[in-house]
């Protein structure tokens, strides 16, 4: 907009700041929005992880799916970004494509940042080594985790290398859990090949509290003591990178 001053010289007028209305669409359609710098009052920033993990092949839209695609650039700006001191992983997810879930769960692991994780209402399949990569996890009590053998769906070649494939990549799973929590691997393959247990599978549910016996979550816990350890979390970690500069 121009008017026109007392000496006749055309004046521009200051344009209004425009929202950016086209941001959260970018978000939904490509995932590769820096989102974590979208928080700029918290110092913690929450990552959810909700109905089917999407992997390589992508699932019918009628699924509510986590596309790793879009979790992957939020993880390495969550790292990049120093505002950002600690990160919450909200998990209600059914599982899904296994490489997709290992390799969320490598970076979540390998953050230098404090990480704890809760588990609402689900963290089924290979939602499991993703609930245990964080420094400190935590599941509802209502909440469950169903441990089960990995699998594959369409056509599979009865060879015997298929099966040793398939061992392989259920042993990347076994060793990674085993890893990051405090189950032993005994302990874990009992759950995961136990008999009677599900209807229609293999395998074992653990409810809240069965789980944290097992060794598999630290704690029985909600949103509240998740952020209170998150915030302990951070606070001994200042104190530490202090303590290493002076």
């Amino acid at each position: 907009m121009i008017s026109v001053n007392n000496n006749n010289e055309p004046e521009e007028q200051p344009k209004e700041d425009k929202p950016t209305g086209g941001l959260m669409e970018k978000i939904q359609q490509l995932g590769q929005t820096n989102v974590p710098q979208l928080s700029q009052d918290s110092k913690i920033h929450c990552l959810t992880i909700v109905g089917q993990i999407e992997g390589h092949l992508q699932l019918p839209p009628q699924n509510k799916t986590t596309k790793y695609e879009h979790l992957i650039p939020q993880i390495v700006a969550i790292e990049q970004n120093p505002k950002i001191e600690g990160v919450l992983v909200i998990l209600n997810t059914v599982g899904g494509d296994v490489e997709a879930g290992l390799a969320i769960s490598e970076m979540l692991a390998s953050l230098s940042k404090p990480t704890v994780s809760l588990v609402l209402g689900g963290g089924h399949s290979i939602g499991v080594p993703i609930a245990v990569s964080c420094d400190f996890s935590f599941i509802a009590e209502t909440a469950t985790m169903t441990i089960h053998p990995i699998r594959l769906t369409g056509l599979v070649i009865g060879v015997p290398q298929t099966f040793e494939y398939l061992d392989k990549m259920q042993e990347r799973v076994v060793n990674f859990v085993t890893k990051h929590s405090k189950i032993t691997e005994e302990d874990f393959k009992d759950l995961m090949f136990a008999k009677g247990n599900l209807t229609r599978d293999i395998g074992t549910n653990v409810i809240g509290i069965d789980a944290v016996t097992s060794g598999l979550i630290d704690a029985v816990g909600g949103v509240g003591n998740a952020m209170k350890k998150l915030n302990e979390l951070i606070d001994a970690n200042k104190e530490q990178t202090e303590g290493i500069i002076q």
